[in-house]
């Protein structure tokens, strides 16, 4: 197993960015990550105004994975997520999508104990550990880790946790594979510009598939199928995602297309992961049981 610890970061997945480690497909890596501000808030009195805006969602790797060819498709394993002791959530003018009622800024910390996340003495909501920022580095300009795209990037879908696994393009030799931007809690939208941002260390197992076509990004667990689009409008964010499952299930499952619509229409999920980033991000969730009925098992890169 590898370990790469948090110092070893990028702010931008870019082909041009240097690898911190190459490893050997089928490979278990552990990356240690910061918080999305690089941990520069740790306590309520720090001051705003004072926070290098040039250090935001900062990636740690990136990692070159040896046999990952432009074409193939990268295939991230979730094995576990484990969270810092705390987190911090801010608010405040111009931030996220409400941030036109503010006036002033407010820093919170929030301690995690116990798997809960603790808003206040009389609060406290279940941990579900999640990755914000995760990627590969894109074929043509860098891209600031910040922003979402078809390469991965900041997508913010709260599904990417324990158990998951992500599918990727390969862009570029090697892949260059990063990953931050952790979060204890979260839900759907983001619409505050955080959830409860949090350092950690995640462990996932990288795998090299080869011959193989699907829309990407593409996301499983151990309930749904998950087609993932970003794009500056949310309406064409979710059109193509939705455009993009109805690919995956008539030439990937086997379904018509007739079949394949109308039953994205009775039985998926057009859900929204959030609407604050420099690319708003969509996904599509298909029920797994209902492939399973054309006979079809996720069972790629194993």
């Amino acid at each position: 197993m590898y370990r790469i610890p948090k110092d070893k970061t990028i702010y931008a997945m870019s082909k041009m960015a240097a690898p911190v480690l190459e490893v050997e497909d089928s490979s278990t890596v552990v990356f240690e990550t910061c918080d999305c501000f690089a941990d520069q808030i740790q306590s309520e009195d720090v001051v705003f105004s004072q926070l290098d805006w040039e250090r935001i969602n900062p990636a740690t790797g990136p990692v070159f994975v040896k046999g990952a060819e432009p074409g193939d498709i990268l295939q991230v394993k979730i094995v576990d997520i484990k969270l810092a002791d705390h987190g911090v959530m801010v608010t405040g003018p111009g931030l996220g999508s409400m941030g036109e009622i503010f006036t002033e800024n407010e820093i919170k910390i929030i301690p995690i104990r116990d798997g809960q996340a603790v808003f206040d003495k009389d609060l406290c909501l279940p941990v579900k550990p999640m990755i914000g920022v995760i990627g590969t580095a894109p074929a043509d300009e860098p891209v600031p880790c910040g922003t979402p795209g078809s390469h991965g990037g900041n997508m913010d879908c709260k599904k990417i946790g324990p158990g998951a696994t992500l599918y990727l393009p390969v862009n570029v030799p090697g892949a260059l594979f990063a990953l931050g931007d952790l979060h204890a809690v979260m839900g759907d939208g983001e619409v505050a510009v955080c959830g409860v941002e949090i350092s950690g260390e995640v462990t996932v197992e990288l795998n090299v598939i080869k011959g193989k076509k699907l829309p990407l990004p593409l996301l499983v667990d151990n309930q749904h199928v998950m087609t993932i689009s970003s794009h500056v409008d949310l309406d064409t964010a979710a059109e193509e995602c939705t455009k993009n499952m109805a690919e995956l299930l008539v030439n990937e499952i086997g379904m018509t297309k007739h079949q394949a619509v109308k039953l994205m229409s009775l039985a998926g999920d057009l859900r929204v992961c959030q609407i604050v980033d420099p690319l708003r991000t969509a996904r599509f969730e298909f029920p797994l049981w209902l492939v399973g009925k054309f006979g079809y098992k996720f069972k790629l890169g194993s």
